[in-house]
């Protein structure tokens, strides 16, 4: 071999060693690379490879129903009905053009918003259109584009229109009960979504052997069962309505409670709404349960509470009498009466009530101090304001924004001094503290049933899958609120107030003999927001029962500044209780006596 033989194979030799270790070095880059793919990066491209293909949505639970009752019957009061949302995947519609044609010759809507949504980019998800029929969502899937498919979804639907709307609340379009029972039992009636994960291919349909896969069912909400009377219910909101357009109110409210349980037969507010319409409506306002969140000053009625705590304190008898002086000097200033009441003399306990003295009520409230405006009476009335009848509290009624009021404490002098006699005089007969029409109706059943305080309520119970309904039981919160004796005596002494009232010419108060009814007008004065307050504006209140051998049920009536000729107690809030009371026992919703 010569020389030139020798130097060419040894340049091939040196070539073959550089391309060999050239191919080692990338082939350790490649093994380094794939090492960090798989191993090191396995997770982060799994779940990157997987965002391609996994479609998750929630599987909506169906809402829980809401049923009230008619007599023997329970009928609803909000029902679900189905419609569907559209949605596309934009990445999987290859001709969002021919899509967009196809789409609004089955459901309308406008062309260019639709292809608008199918060329979104760096999206798998976008809403088309909302509340599509049944029969549209059949439509759209028979199509068979891929990207494109529709889900259903409950919308509420109230039978009744306006009825109960303020009780019943509405469901707004994310699905969250706003306002009444829909917001204060959200959680039992929404019940739980399911869950839905699902790897598809290239064209979004679903693997179905793929382990990955998951589906967990939705639990569907509660259905439940109000305490209502549907005809009691449409018949309050007739009367109020009514009064409401004649004395040119603003708002008028109302409640009808069962006394031996605490069980709203009927609720009522004007002005309402519709709650299938609740968009529509332009004063937000509209929506709460007056009832229940509109805390004001009540006036006289107050003093049905103040002869209940006295008495059952036994520092007054139901038939004593005392030296009425037609006015009391408390810290400075002038307690009067705002009614005609035959000047000083003697008065008796049933004259407190039906001329509605507010020296009367002073005069009670002495009594629990041993004679005089002080420390101790404060203290005995402020017990039997918040431990007794409960006002000061929410009441812990289903509805949202329960209004506790205000009760002022007994050692806590107002800011223009130390007024606190005059403070608490006042609160005796319903000025200085405020409180709520389902706040009166409660305290009132428990004064006239025997002294026992339940819980005002509205949901009656939970019905299952085969209609059965598991009733609640009223709650008792408590049992000694007044003794029988105080009760049986203000009965009595309201009974009186109402005969004598009908005698005065309120001729609207004559009911059956065979019926117990009872009760008390208040004319409030309404507060300043600067201090004292306003001249000549006042609302009026009115609080009684109604029943057969003993009373069946409380009624309490608020009416904001009515336009009437005399007082608003018993021009504006008196009718509108005769109108209730007739209305109940012309329609044989009260047991007559001996029944």
């Amino acid at each position: 071999m010569n020389n030139s033989d020798k130097r060419y194979d040894f340049k091939a030799v040196r070539n073959i060693n550089i391309i060999y270790w050239i191919m080692l070095v990338v082939m350790g880059i490649f093994m380094i690379r794939l090492f960090y793919v798989q191993v090191i990066k396995y997770d982060f491209y799994k779940k990157s490879a997987l965002s391609d293909q996994l479609q998750q949505s929630k599987i909506p639970a169906t809402r829980g129903l809401i049923e009230a009752h008619q007599g023997n019957q329970i009928i609803p009061v909000v029902l679900n009905q189905q419609l569907f949302t559209l949605y596309a995947d934009p990445s999987l519609v290859k001709n969002p053009q021919s899509a967009s044609e196809k789409l609004v010759s089955i459901m309308g809507g406008s062309y260019d918003d639709i292809l608008a949504k199918l060329k979104t980019p760096k999206t798998r998800y976008v809403v088309l259109a909302k509340k599509i029929s049944q029969d549209q969502s059949d439509k759209i899937i028979s199509l068979k584009i891929p990207g494109l498919g529709t889900v259903g979804q409950d919308y509420r639907v109230y039978p009744q229109q306006e009825l109960a709307s303020q009780i019943l609340g509405f469901v707004n379009n994310d699905g969250q009960g706003t306002y009444g029972i829909e917001q204060a039992l959200n959680d039992e009636l929404a019940g739980t979504p399911g869950y839905l994960k699902a790897i598809t291919d290239i064209n979004g349909v679903p693997l179905a052997a793929s382990k990955d896969n998951i589906e967990i069912a939705p639990t569907d909400g509660k259905n439940l069962v109000l305490t209502l009377d549907i005809a009691i219910q449409k018949q309050l909101e007739d009367i109020i309505k009514n009064a409401a357009v004649q004395e040119k109110s603003p708002l008028v409210s109302a409640v009808v409670m069962d006394v031996n349980s605490g069980a709203v037969k009927a609720m009522a507010n004007y002005p309402t709404y519709n709650p299938s319409n609740y968009f529509d409506v332009t004063n937000p306002g509209v929506f709460n349960n007056a009832a229940i969140s509109n805390a004001i000053e009540p006036g006289s009625i107050m003093k049905t509470l103040t002869a209940a705590a006295a008495l059952d304190q036994n520092v007054i008898q139901d038939n004593t009498t005392y030296n009425d002086p037609a006015h009391w000097i408390i810290d400075g200033f002038n307690i009067t009466n705002i009614e005609e009441d035959g000047g000083a003399g003697v008065k008796s306990v049933e004259d407190v009530l039906n001329l509605s003295l507010n020296t009367g009520a002073t005069w009670m409230l002495m009594q629990m101090g041993g004679g005089e405006v002080n420390q101790k009476a404060r203290q005995a009335w402020y017990g039997y304001m918040t431990n007794h009848f409960k006002l000061g509290s929410s009441t812990g009624i289903e509805q949202g924004y329960d209004s506790p009021g205000i009760v002022p404490k007994p050692n806590i002098p107002n800011q223009s001094g130390d007024q606190q006699d005059l403070n608490y005089a006042n609160t005796s007969f319903g000025q200085g503290l405020t409180v709520t029409a389902v706040q009166m109706a409660s305290a009132l059943s428990s004064i006239v049933n025997g002294g026992k305080y339940y819980r005002p309520y509205l949901t009656d119970g939970v019905i299952d899958a085969q209609g059965n309904v598991a009733y609640n039981k009223p709650k008792l919160i408590d049992s000694n609120v007044v003794s029988s004796k105080t009760s049986n005596s203000m009965v009595s002494l309201l009974q009186q107030v109402v005969t004598k009232h009908y005698q005065s010419g309120f001729s609207y108060l004559n009911f059956p003999s065979n019926y117990v009814v009872g009760g008390k007008t208040g004319t409030a004065q309404i507060a300043n927001p600067k201090g004292g307050y306003l001249e000549n504006e006042y609302n009026g209140t009115y609080l009684g029962f109604v029943g057969g051998d003993k009373p069946q049920y409380a009624i309490a009536i608020f009416v904001t500044t009515p336009t009437v000729n005399g007082y608003a107690g018993s021009y504006a809030a008196q009718p509108i209780f005769g109108s209730i009371v007739h209305m109940l026992i012309n329609e044989s919703f009260v047991s007559p006596k001996g029944s």
